[in-house]
């Protein structure tokens, strides 16, 4: 009967030394996930809206403006023009239109 006890406190100390931290991140990884498309759903709600067109800001030329990705789409340049990976360009960040722009605000 000594076998059976040892085979449950081997079963015990291994769900407490890797079951938990496992559930544990399983959890934290759900938590995460509806954060993430609950700031998902909110950033759709509220989009920036420029009160003056970034082409006329930047005084592009009607060759550059017709080739502009963010005339098409409606959001602002920065929002178009971002990298795969979701970052902004470099250019971006310094630029005056960027800089300007509103804070999005609940309606």
């Amino acid at each position: 009967m000594q076998w059976i006890e040892t085979i449950l406190a081997l079963g015990a100390g291994l769900i407490l030394r890797l079951g938990l931290p496992i559930a544990l991140t399983i959890l934290a990884i759900a938590l995460l996930r509806r954060l993430d498309a609950r700031w998902q759903s909110e950033a759709g709600r509220y989009p920036v809206q420029l009160a003056t067109p970034c082409w006329e800001i930047k005084n592009c030329t009607p060759e550059q403006r017709t080739a502009c990705s963010a005339r098409e789409s409606g959001q602002p340049c920065w929002q178009t023009r971002r990298l795969a990976n979701g970052y902004l360009r470099e250019e971006c960040l310094t630029c005056e239109v960027f800089e300007q722009a509103p804070v999005p605000v609940r309606m």
